[in-house]
């Protein structure tokens, strides 16, 4: 019998006006603490961000989405941050804060083992737009 892994996770936001509390999903988050697993994968549909913020400063926001992906991947590269165990990064990357770089609440999910799999239901779930049928 299969065993399921658990696994969190979080949607990546970008806010660009905080003050109006407007945002664009355009990434995930997860980490399976059993699979010592912790990866984020980020989408920017920059056309919607602009459509939020025509003045949004798209290189700052890439930057910033670079962050997070360089913290899970961790190692020196990614500041201290990125010398904790992968559970303490997942952790401080979805801390509540009030910044253009925000993330959902975390949430709970099991699957079959595939992760990246996983993680890629999530973003066409929660990022990606699906064209209408027709």
């Amino acid at each position: 019998m299969h065993v399921h892994d658990t696994y969190d996770y979080a949607v990546v936001r970008v806010v660009p006006r905080v003050e109006r509390e407007e945002f664009v999903n355009v990434g995930v988050i997860l980490s399976c603490e059993r699979a010592k697993f912790l990866e984020a994968c980020i989408e920017v549909d920059e056309a919607r961000l602009r459509a939020l913020d025509p003045a949004i400063d798209l290189g700052m926001v890439g930057r910033h989405l670079d962050a997070i992906a360089a913290i899970c991947r961790g190692g020196e590269a990614a500041a201290p941050i990125g010398l904790l165990p992968p559970r303490a990064r997942f952790h401080w990357l979805t801390a509540k804060r009030s910044a253009i770089i925000q993330t959902s609440p975390v949430h709970m999910g099991r699957c079959g083992g595939d992760l990246a799999a996983t993680l890629d239901h999530l973003m066409e779930r929660m990022v990606r737009l699906t064209k209408p049928a027709g």
